[in-house]
């Protein structure tokens, strides 16, 4: 992710006043007149790549702490703005009288200082405790289990009352007992369940106890049910939002997240595995602290979840203010930290670091292909990013021989690449007038993963607009997926709240409760869930400059899987001659927008979605009107 001002890589092209060529370069406007279509499906042009449509994520816009991360408790271990114990309250009720302070101490090296809670006078009728208000709420369901815990260290307060309360009626919608006894760092944890309650995000927890005493409490946590009944796992809405997207990859940990804003702010994914209670948490570039809940094994499990491949992004020495680590005897460290990460990944128990895997939990090796070696290093000014790219390369290759595909963030030219990483973020008349960047590139050198892309029109989530960009841009994605082995959208998620966004146009919004998948999530879906392993020749003339299209074909299935794109505001009337279509029916999606500005809200999520239909087809040439801002998919049996 870009994390300044993002580059206008064709500044010179300004809204409304560009000139964009039909998609093969033979069309022309044809004004509200008709155009021709002719695809041939028995004439095989190129390969697409089965790795095309995946995810890029990393920790902005509260992704995932306050995100995908089911974790409900905000500020666990009180790191935000130490000693200030941001999202947490002071409660006393009745007449009861306590005070917050900071405690030295915890329960391990990692988290070593505490918030330390001392009540003076308390009673069952007026206790006195803790509350924490969650990322803009707490998401309480009827006759849901939640599953708490927390490290405490006391001495005379007694039981612990765990409580989910309503912010608005003061309701108790849910609450255990815990016996706490006297003595040094414990772990306790325990299950409430809410009864018949109304579904609702404005609520909040509660830690009270009934008589004197004094508790220092560290890593409170709260999880409602996760995504395959994952301990420590993800939100099932969010996830199945992802399912939906048809992925192939999750290219992991993210991009400024990989880096950091200093080296010692880098993605240290050594402090990210084993025990919560070990795991330090650390500073994100987007300013706000990651719990490290989701560490680097939570990462790959996310990508078993949903039965896709991590492509592995290793620190490679830069971080975004500027630092970077020489070539040589100082980049060595980190170096081998990221052997010993590839190994943790997918080594056997027999290795060092595949034995911390399974002591972590999970024996079984996880699946790698591509590692990517940096992120965005075009920033680093020193120009030592051939240097490090080379000696991390040479080093893995060394190992692993050409076991993975190594993805370079910038072209180099001491050792090279299997892959470069291409980004972009432009506005949708810029996205139309790159759908031919890739169509007569240099097919001899490194293939190319276009590793963060999006059309940014649209806050918080992205508009109709944005969504017409992005189809025409996966038009030339598939037709030049020779070339391009894998595409992911950037941002992936945002928390809509106010304060949640720290960069617009993000695909997927969410609060507490509720998800959504914009316009443009939906184009995602509609492209990666119909796309074949070739491409098929194609040709159009008479249509209009913001007319595009994708034609391939699903081998197995006999399926011709026909993209249109009219980013008009007219409709364009087509004649479409396929060869060797069976004559019948085709299944049709559409994706409509009123305007461009037409978009999808956390209040109204479906204005925008696909619709499902079929269509008449002819062995012979037929008619066919693709409505003005449309994105449809057809697709179509073939002889």
């Amino acid at each position: 992710m870009i994390k300044a001002m993002f580059r206008l890589a064709l500044a010179m092209l300004i809204f409304g006043c560009v000139a964009v060529t039909a998609q093969n370069g033979g069309g022309t406007s044809a004004g509200e007149g008709g155009g021709q279509l002719t695809v041939d499906t028995t004439a095989s042009v190129s390969p697409v790549s089965p790795t095309l449509y995946g995810l890029m994520t990393e920790e902005i816009n509260y992704s995932y702490d306050g995100g995908l991360y089911a974790e409900m408790v905000n500020n666990r271990t009180f790191s935000n703005r130490w000693p200030r114990f941001e999202h947490w309250t002071l409660v006393t009720k009745g007449d009861a009288q306590a005070s917050l302070d900071a405690d030295e101490s915890g329960p391990s090296a990692a988290l070593a200082r505490s918030m330390k809670l001392t009540i003076t006078a308390a009673s069952a009728a007026s206790e006195a405790g803790v509350g924490n208000s969650g990322y803009w709420g707490m998401a309480v369901r009827p006759e849901t289990t939640y599953s708490g815990s927390f490290y405490a260290k006391a001495q005379g307060v007694g039981t612990a009352h765990a409580r989910l309360i309503s912010d608005t009626t003061g309701a108790v919608l849910a609450e255990a007992a815990i016996p706490v006894t006297d003595g040094d760092w414990q772990l306790y944890t325990y299950t409430m369940k809410s009864g018949k309650v109304a579904a609702s995000s404005t609520n909040h927890l509660e830690i009270t106890f009934s008589q004197p005493g004094t508790i220092s409490f560290q890593l409170v946590s709260l999880f409602p049910p996760t995504f395959n009944n994952r301990a420590n796992g993800n939100r099932p809405d969010l996830m199945e939002l992802l399912a939906g997207m048809h992925p192939h990859f999750l290219r992991l940990p993210g991009g400024n997240y990989l880096e950091g804003d200093t080296i010692a702010e880098r993605f240290d994914w050594k402090k990210t595995i084993g025990p919560l209670v070990d795991r330090p948490t650390h500073r994100s570039p987007w300013n706000y602290e990651s719990s490290d809940g989701l560490g680097l094994l939570e990462y790959l499990e996310w990508c078993e979840d949903l039965k896709i491949e991590p492509v592995l992004a290793v620190y490679a020495g830069y971080s975004l203010h500027g630092e970077y680590v020489t070539p040589g005897a100082d980049l060595d460290p980190y170096v081998q930290d990221a052997l010993d990460e590839i190994e943790y990944v997918t080594g056997g128990t027999d290795t060092k670091w595949g034995a911390e895997r399974a002591k972590d939990g999970h024996p079984a090796p996880f699946p790698l292909h591509y590692i990517e070696i940096g992120n965005e290093d075009w920033f680093d000014k020193s120009g030592s990013y051939d240097g490090r790219f080379a000696q991390i390369a040479t080093a893995i290759r060394a190992k692993y021989a050409q076991q993975y595909m190594l993805i370079a963030t910038t072209p180099v030219k001491t050792v090279a690449p299997d892959v470069v990483d291409d980004h972009y973020y432009e506005t949708p008349e810029q996205m139309f007038a790159l759908v031919h960047k890739y169509d007569t590139a240099d097919r001899g050198g490194p293939k190319v993963f276009v590793g963060e892309w999006a059309t940014r029109t649209g806050s918080p989530t992205p508009d109709f607009g944005a969504a017409l960009g992005d189809a025409a841009w996966m038009t030339s994605l598939e037709r030049n997926s020779d070339l391009i082995v894998m595409a992911s959208y950037a941002p992936l998620f945002t928390n809509v709240n106010p304060g949640g966004m720290q960069w617009a146009t993000d695909l997927i919004g969410y609060d507490a409760l509720r998800s959504y998948g914009s316009p443009s999530y939906w184009a995602q879906v509609l492209f990666a869930g119909h796309v074949g392993d070739h491409t098929v020749q194609s040709a159009a003339s008479g249509v209009n400059p913001r007319f595009f299209w994708s034609a391939t074909v699903s081998s197995p299935e006999k399926t011709l899987h026909l993209k249109l794109v009219n980013a008009s505001d007219t409709a364009q009337a087509l004649s479409i001659d396929l060869k060797g279509a069976a004559a019948g029916k085709a299944t049709l999606y559409t994706l409509h927008g009123a305007t461009r500005w037409s978009t999808n809200t956390i209040e109204q999520p479906d204005t925008i979605h696909p619709i499902q239909s079929t269509l008449a087809v002819t062995a012979k040439a037929w008619s066919h009107t693709v409505p003005g801002n449309t994105i449809e998919v057809i697709d179509v049996p073939l002889r």
